[in-house]
């Protein structure tokens, strides 16, 4: 007896899955035949032949158009993750035809130290490794992942993420504990005090990322649990080359920053940490896979390894 899975590999192509992703990112029949180049009685008979298939009405039809219940939002995710795989499949060969070993994509946020350090390691210990780093917003990075763009993401393990509905699709390894640090350029003598406290620097001059992070969070906690007002920056940015050429050309200013960011920029020469009290801890960083994958590959692996030993170094 034939089962539903040996059916839709039997009778459905990728035209299929392409459909179900355009009915979703269109909401209508129309515009997924305009996306698909199809007739509208086409898209019509291939979503009859989709839903056969799996034996159950994925969308619900109206005259605003169709929208996938909860059955269809299951179906169109895979669909889409599947489809994603095919051009990343597509994508490795022609690197593996242009001498690379192996493919390594990597989801990250801008402001990282630690990501680049564990790729030189890893192309170290597997120097055919090509790597591919996507960045920006851990949430928007995860959304990529799951649909199977990325390999893997390295950010901060929040709380919205713990909390949210992605949680239970993710696989995440905690590997490095993270908290807010503040920099001043090595001539700022008012920030060479010993035992200064967040209130103590509540009238600086203060260089901080806007106000949806995760470190300006914390940078607005630290005063609020002193019992004074948060200071406004007077220099709102997220880049970490607009950060650290201000603190070098301006010694008056101070910045807030995650404390890995505070060590890439230490080491890059005229600045300094300033020992501030107490401690203000960030989100743990970690890296997330999909969960319920093929496995994780040699490179997925070696790379992990490679970020906590980049990690514990600092």
């Amino acid at each position: 007896m034939t089962s539903p899975t040996d059916y839709l590999v039997r009778r459905l192509r990728l035209r299929h899955l392409e459909l179900l992703v355009a009915l979703a990112d269109t909401g209508s029949v129309r515009g997924a035949a305009g996306s698909l180049n199809l007739s509208q009685p086409a898209i019509s008979k291939m979503l009859g032949e989709v839903e056969r298939g799996f034996g159950a009405r994925l969308f619900e039809r109206s005259h605003q158009g169709v929208q996938a219940n909860a059955l269809g939002v299951a179906a169109v995710y895979r669909a889409r993750v599947i489809l994603n795989e095919m051009a990343r499949a597509s994508e490795d060969v022609q690197a593996l035809r242009g001498g690379a070993a192996a493919v390594l994509r990597v989801g990250a946020p801008s402001v990282t130290s630690i990501v680049p350090s564990a790729i030189v390691q890893l192309r170290q210990r597997l120097p055919g490794t090509a790597v591919q780093i996507r960045e920006g917003r851990v949430r928007e990075l995860i959304q990529r992942l799951l649909d199977g763009e990325l390999d893997c993401v390295f950010g901060a393990i929040t709380p919205e993420l713990l909390g949210g509905d992605l949680l239970p699709l993710l696989q995440s390894e905690v590997l490095i504990e993270d908290q807010l640090c503040v920099l001043a350029a090595s001539t700022n003598k008012a920030a060479r005090r010993r035992g200064l406290r967040w209130a103590d620097l509540r009238t600086a001059a203060w260089v901080a990322p806007p106000r949806e992070t995760l470190v300006r969070q914390a940078f607005m906690t630290a005063f609020v649990n002193e019992g004074v007002d948060p200071p406004e920056p007077v220099i709102e940015a997220l880049s970490s080359v607009t950060v650290g050429a201000v603190l070098r050309m301006d010694p008056s200013l101070l910045c807030a920053v995650r404390s890995e960011h505070a060590r890439d920029e230490v080491a890059r020469g005229g600045v300094r940490t300033v020992a501030v009290a107490p401690a203000i801890p960030l989100p743990s960083l970690g890296l997330f896979t999909r969960r319920g994958g093929v496995g994780q590959t040699a490179e997925l692996q070696a790379f992990a390894r490679a970020i906590q030993r980049a990690g514990s170094n600092r």
